[in-house]
Formats: structure tokens, C-alpha cells, sequence
């Protein structure tokens, strides 16, 4: 293969290699979808079918990525299986109905459509939402999922425990109405396709028979039922390639396992292990900072990234006054470097919570700079947008309960929350589908002349699907649109009802690029694709705009210049990871830094700010740590133009950050740019002239006394009962902080769980 001499050698030691199981650690930066991409072509020139290999990812991007590039290189490429996890388990069910109890044309939920119907089962067992809140119960249930625990194993494993005993009931309820409504959620697709091959030894054997060659790419990022998918699959031929790194995985809070990766010799005996350091992305400044952060890790595989590249600029450090001056600053050098000839696609700001993109936006609009913003409300959930999905839904799948429940009064039809209840249980009494319910919508008892109006309802969706067989997507949409009038209930002339058609028009533009780009182009695989879409899929480098988006959705993705926004403690690391008192969790915000410094190929600048607001307070919070473990040697301070203001010193003095609790507070802990003066903060206003004077410590307010104090125990409505382990002035409030015992998923001994309170706030009643 002549394209494989473009390889450095690890490369292509890893792209020869042939049977057997084999790890490949490699870093950012280093090449591998390149490796996995040769290899795939590789082992097709060596003679193996490509009938017999999969490659799986993450994301679809990285998918389409992967199969184009296959393809390139060689035309048998489109034979091999190359998928996202949850695109080929759905494959493998569609093909396998039978052997799970589900039916044709069954509906993936999303998000949020899983709460709708977790709201259901929460209402249905007289239990409250404020003692069990949708989401943590639907958090608590995809937790399980990922562990490949059902209902009946969660509910042994909570005996005992009031609380999740509930919500194991709401597990196995919320479980009974999806397959009522011939549906799954996210997890069910991998969970359910795991337990199909673990209960099914013939369905097993001819999956590891069509793929005897297993490549798995973000190894790292896998949760255990992911893990059981890959190791089963793999299970006959030990043909298994996983690409990863463990210094980028960062999802530990979804259910994935480090471990996966830091054991895989141990998981399969033989293991052939190559590690790609070479980084070809970043400058040796950038490579260099990112490096002496993640050394610190001690949970990782010994490994160090290097580069050829240029020496490069040094990281940049800017001390904004506040979240205004932060986005300024921001906006002011990319200004900047546009009139020098850069493009705005060139520039991307990352941050660590969705929250914080308001200040940068506001200032490029202010600064007319084109933006886009990744991690939002995704198209498909705006509101217009899944109001026609949902009729898509329900036409394809006449037992979907939520669908049903969201367009039978969209647009209104005069039929209300009595009459939807009624229906509700007259198709529990019967035990029939909801579809069927509405249809005999004469046998309800007590609708009165709203029966009429429901039997309408039910008419028309028939009708709908009747046409859905004969006619595409496009043209079903269209039908849709004009039998119900929709449009007119959303556009009241108003700019934003236009942007609500607007949105509903691009849908139906999506439908036609479905159509042109797709070979199966049924209503059923449409919305399979839909389901399984996420936000950065969407992200187009050709698009001239700066990226707005959080560190977790910028892994993958490379920028000329990035900015980290919101470089503080309790932010970057978060608040959570600081209190929670768990090394591992420490460990994985430092792994996400790590990941936020290298998407940046050229320069990359770090901003904190003296004091932000935050959730309707002023808070005042020191430089993130992870400056701190930088040699000074890569850093810069800047002012506002972007140039070096000072030297940055050696950092032979540091912030104790061992005791947390003790030292992070709302109080101005400022520092200079190097984080080295006194813990006092008169005394680093002495010696750090810039820090402005006018500024006092935030005082404790005097005119809001608490009727508890610190060693209390109190009762919240949310958490239940704990004690009150710190009170700390935060502007005109206190941030109060609470332990509370918390039971282990796994059934295991009880952990206590910190969380933080402004006392205006908090409801808590003093035992």
C-alpha cells in the first residue's frame, strides 16, 4: 500500500498489524483516525472481506469521516460496517425484532420524551416530583442501564432503602409503558442489544461470525455495557483493535470507565500495546503546558506527546475584571486577527458550562462578530421542530403514547387534560395501544361531545398514515402542515414566530437531503437518523463563525486559536469536583483541561476573571489550580490588546489547594497573574498594585440572620436530611454548604454527597 509510507513508524507498525487483540494509546493530535482509517484499508488489501469488519465511534461525524476516507483509499470500503454504537445496536434490533419482543417501526424517545414519560409513571404511582425529581429518577435509570441492571436486579439491590425503592418501582414502570409504546430510549439500544446476544447463543454466533475484525475508536470513553457489547462481539476471533486515550476521557459522569482502556491486557491476554506520541496539531508551547498539567494524573499510562511543529507562541494569560471585561477581551483579539487576515472559523471559546457562553456572546454581538453556539437547545428539540417530529412518530408508530400526547391537542382541537386522562385509562383498562383507544373513542366513558373531536383526531392521523405509504417524507410533512394549519398557530407576525417557521422549514429541507443522501428513505429510518443525531454532528469547519461550546463538546475538534474562558476554582475544576473529596473526579477535570488545551494548533489563551456574577450573585474566585501545575515558562501575561505585560515568574510559591473547603469561598481571593502572594488579601493588594484598592472584600451581610449554624442538622425537601458543614459570606447572602448520606447505586455502603445553597434561596427546616 503506497499511501501507508506517509506513516511515521508507530504508525504503521499499528496499521500492519494484523490478528489478535491490539491497543493503540494515542494521543491528541496524533494521527489516529488516520491509523484506523489505513488499517481498515490495510487488512482489505491483506484479502480479509470487508463484510467482516466493523469500526464503531462515537459520533457521526467521526463516522462519516471514517467511511469517506476508506473509501478514498479503496472502493471495497463502503462493504465495511463503520457506525456510531448506538446506529449499529439499532441495526442489529431492527434485524432482530423477534428476538426481543419489539415491533416494526418502533420509536427511539430522546430526552425529552423520556421525562415526559417518567413524569407519567411518577404521577401514576402518587409519588411527587419535588421528592422525585424527573431527572435525577431518569439519571438514576440510565445509570442502570449503562451497568446492564434491570429493574428486578435494581429493586434486590435497594432493599431496604425507602427512597430508591420507589424509584426502583418507577424504573420498572417507566420500563412497562416503552415497551407498551413499542419504544426505547438512548440506553435500551445498547442495553437491549447486549442482552440479546448474552440470551441468545445462535443470534450471538452469527454476529461474531459476519464481524471477525473489531475496531473500536475513544476506547476510553466506553461504559460497561458498552464494553460487554464490544468484548461479545469480539468473543470468537479476538480480532479486536481499540484506539484511545486515557488522558482525554472525560465522561466518567455518563458511566464511562476508565478502566476499560487501563485493563484491556488484563480483559485479553496477548495484547499487542503501540502508543502514538507524536502530535502533529499543536505548537511545542501548547504541547508543553498541556503536558506538565496532565502529569499530575496518577490514574493514566505512561506516556509524553511531542511535536515537530514549531516552537510556537506562549500560552496567554488574561485577568479580566469580570464576565463583561472577559468577553471583551475575547471579541477585542479576534477583531484583531480578522483585520490581519484570519477568518472567524479559525476561533473557537470553550468553557465548562453552558451558562457561561452569555458573556462572550453578548460581546460579539455588540462587536457584529458571526457566531455559532454548540450545546443548546438542539434544532430537533426546539419546540415547532418536535411538534412535527412527534406526528411523524405517531404515524409510524401508532402505539407511541408520548407522540400521541404531544400533537393530539397541537394545534388546538379543544380536547384538555380531562379528556386525556380519560382516554389514559380507558387504554389501561382495555390494554390497548393508545392509537386503538382513540379510535373507539365512542366506548370512553364520560368524554361526552368530546368524543367527536377525538375521533376526528384519530381519522385524520389514518389518513396520514395511508398517505406516509404511498409518498416521502417531504411530501408527508407538507400534508401534515396544510391539513392541520399549523403554521398559522405558530407564525402570529411576531420575529420570533418566523423564526419558529423558519425552523420548520429547515426540517423539511432536511427531509430532502435525507431523500437525495439516503438509500433506504422510509419515514422509519429518517426518524432513526434524527433520533440519533447530536449537536457538534452539526459543527461544519467550512462555516465562518467563531464556535461557542463547552469543553466536553469541543473533543475532536482542532481551532487555529481557542480561548478558556472562566479559568477559576469552582468553576474550572468545577465546585463539585473540589468539594466532592473523590481524586478521581479531580482527575477528570484535569483530564478535560487537558483536552481544552490541546484542540488549540496555534494559540491558546486562558482568561479568569476578578469576580463574575453567578446565578444572581457577585462571586469572587482565584485562578483555576491548573495554571498553577504550568511552568512558567510557557506562559505569558497580557492586557487587553493581547501583549505581554509582564514577565511571568517562576511559580516556586503555591496556593494550598488540599484543603478546599477551606480556602475556596465567595471571598476575593485575588491573586497576581501567577497566583503567588499571601493568602491575605490586603497583603496581595500591597504587592499587586493592578488589583484595584476600591474594591473591598465582600462583607457578610449584617441584616440576614440564619436560624442555623454550622454542625446543624437540617431537613431540605429535595435531599432529605443533613448537616450544615460550612456557612460563607457571598455578597449580600451566604453560600451555605450541606452534607447529606446518600445510598450507593450498586447497593454498596452509603457515601455522603456535598451540595452548595444560597441561603436566600434555600428552604430547609432545623431538627
Amino acid at each position: 500500500m503506497s499511501h501507508i509510507n506517509a506513516l511515521n513508524p508507530t504508525q504503521q507498525e499499528a496499521v500492519l498489524h494484523a490478528d489478535g487483540p491490539l491497543l493503540i494509546f494515542a494521543g491528541a493530535g496524533s494521527g489516529k483516525t488516520r491509523v484506523l482509517t489505513y488499517r481498515v484499508a490495510q487488512l482489505i488489501e491483506n484479502g480479509i472481506d470487508p463484510y467482516h469488519i466493523i469500526a464503531i465511534t462515537f459520533t457521526n461525524k467521526a463516522t462519516k469521516e471514517m467511511r469517506e476516507r476508506i473509501t478514498t483509499i479503496t472502493p471495497l470500503g463502503e462493504h465495511v460496517w463503520v457506525s456510531t454504537f448506538h446506529s449499529a445496536c439499532t441495526r442489529i434490533l431492527r434485524r432482530e425484532l423477534g428476538g426481543m419482543g419489539l415491533e416494526r417501526g418502533f420509536t427511539i424517545y430522546d430526552d425529552a420524551d423520556s421525562m415526559r414519560l417518567v413524569k407519567e409513571c411518577i404521577s401514576e404511582n402518587n409519588l411527587s416530583d419535588a421528592v422525585y425529581p424527573p431527572r435525577y429518577v431518569l439519571q438514576t435509570i440510565s445509570a442502570q442501564k449503562n451497568e446492564l441492571i434491570t429493574p428486578e436486579e435494581y429493586e434486590r439491590r435497594v432493599a431496604g432503602s425507602f427512597r430508591e425503592s420507589n424509584i426502583a418501582g418507577l424504573y420498572a414502570l417507566y420500563q412497562k409503558k416503552l415497551k407498551e409504546s413499542n419504544a426505547l430510549d438512548f440506553d435500551d439500544i445498547i442495553f437491549n442489544t447486549v442482552k440479546l446476544l448474552q440470551n441468545n447463543e445462535e443470534i450471538l454466533a452469527k454476529y461474531q461470525n459476519r464481524f471477525r475484525y473489531v475496531m473500536v475508536d475513544e476506547y476510553q470513553d466506553t461504559n460497561h455495557a458498552q464494553y460487554e457489547l464490544v468484548r461479545l462481539l469480539s468473543g470468537y476471533a479476538k480480532n479486536i483493535c481499540v484506539v484511545g486515550d486515557d488522558d482525554q476521557s472525560i465522561y466518567g459522569w455518563r458511566g464511562a470507565d476508565i478502566r476499560n482502556i487501563l485493563q484491556f491486557e488484563k480483559d485479553y491476554p496477548g495484547t499487542k500495546v503501540i502508543k502514538l506520541e507524536q502530535n502533529y496539531r499543536s505548537t511545542n508551547m501548547i504541547l508543553s503546558a498541556a503536558n506538565d498539567v496532565i502529569k499530575n494524573n496518577e490514574t493514566r499510562a505512561e506516556k509524553h506527546l511531542w511535536t515537530d511543529n514549531d516552537n510556537g507562541e506562549r500560552v496567554s494569560i488574561y485577568e479580566a475584571k469580570d464576565q463583561r471585561d472577559e468577553g471583551a477581551f475575547v471579541a477585542r483579539i479576534i477583531e484583531q486577527e480578522v483585520r490581519k487576515g484570519k477568518r472567524y472559523s479559525d476561533f473557537a471559546v470553550l468553557y465548562r458550562n453552558n451558562f457561561q457562553s452569555r458573556g462572550v456572546e453578548d460581546q460579539l454581538v455588540g462587536s457584529n462578530i458571526a457566531y455559532r453556539i454548540f450545546g443548546g437547545t438542539r434544532f430537533y428539540d426546539r419546540m415547532e421542530v418536535k411538534d412535527i417530529l412527534a406526528y411523524l412518530k405517531a404515524i409510524n408508530n401508532p402505539a407511541d403514547l408520548v407522540s400521541h400526547l404531544r400533537i393530539i391537542n397541537t394545534p388546538k382541537r379543544g380536547i384538555g387534560a380531562a379528556t386525556l386522562k380519560r382516554i389514559q385509562e380507558y387504554a389501561l383498562s382495555e390494554e390497548i395501544s393508545i392509537s386503538v383507544a382513540l379510535a373507539q373513542a365512542a366506548s370512553i366513558p364520560n368524554i361526552g361531545k368530546k368524543k367527536n373531536d377525538v375521533l376526528a383526531f384519530s381519522q385524520q392521523l389514518a389518513m396520514f398514515e395511508q398517505f406516509s405509504n404511498e409518498n416521502s417524507v417531504a411530501k408527508l410533512i407538507e400534508k401534515i402542515l396544510h391539513e392541520t394549519g399549523y403554521l398559522k398557530t405558530i407564525n402570529d407576525g411576531t420575529p420570533e414566530g418566523k423564526e419558529r417557521e423558519d425552523n420548520v422549514m429547515e426540517l423539511l429541507a432536511t427531509t430532502l437531503t435525507f431523500e437525495y443522501d439516503s438509500d433506504d428513505t422510509s419515514l422509519g429510518k429518517f426518524l432513526e437518523d434524527v433520533a440519533l443525531v447530536a449537536d457538534i454532528d452539526k459543527y461544519e469547519e467550512d462555516a465562518n463563525a467563531v464556535s461557542l461550546m463547552t469543553l466536553h463538546s469541543s473533543k475532536g475538534l482542532e481551532f487555529n486559536t481557542v480561548f478558556l474562558v472562566g479559568f477559576e476554582e469552582n468553576l474550572f475544576p468545577s465546585s463539585r469536583s473540589i468539594g466532592s473529596g473523590k481524586p478521581e473526579e479531580l482527575e477528570e477535570e484535569r483530564r478535560l483541561c487537558y483536552v481544552g488545551f490541546t484542540r488549540a494548533k496555534k494559540s491558546l489563551y486562558l482568561v479568569h476573571a476578578i469576580s463574575r456574577m453567578q446565578y444572581n450573585n457577585v462571586v469572587r474566585n482565584p485562578c483555576s489550580r491548573f495554571f498553577n501545575e504550568v511552568s512558567a515558562k510557557y506562559i505569558t501575561s497580557v492586557n487587553m490588546m493581547g501583549k505581554p505585560k509582564e514577565r511571568v515568574e517562576s511559580s516556586a510559591t503555591r496556593l494550598n489547594f488540599n484543603e478546599p473547603a477551606k480556602t475556596f469561598t465567595h471571598e476575593p481571593i485575588v491573586k497576581s497573574s501567577r497566583l503567588q502572594a499571601s493568602q491575605n488579601p490586603q497583603v496581595a493588594q500591597k504587592k499587586h498594585p493592578s488589583i484595584n484598592p476600591q474594591k473591598p472584600p465582600i462583607p457578610a451581610p449584617k441584616d440576614k440572620p440564619l436560624n442555623f449554624k454550622v454542625g446543624d442538622k437540617v431537613r431540605t425537601i429535595k435531599y432529605g436530611i443533613g448537616e450544615v458543614i460550612a456557612i460563607n459570606p457571598a455578597g449580600a447572602d451566604y453560600e451555605v454548604t450541606i452534607q447529606f448520606e446518600s445510598i450507593d447505586r450498586k447497593g454498596g455502603n452509603g457515601e455522603k454527597v456535598r451540595k452548595k445553597f444560597m441561603a436566600n434561596l434555600l428552604k430547609v427546616t432545623k431538627i
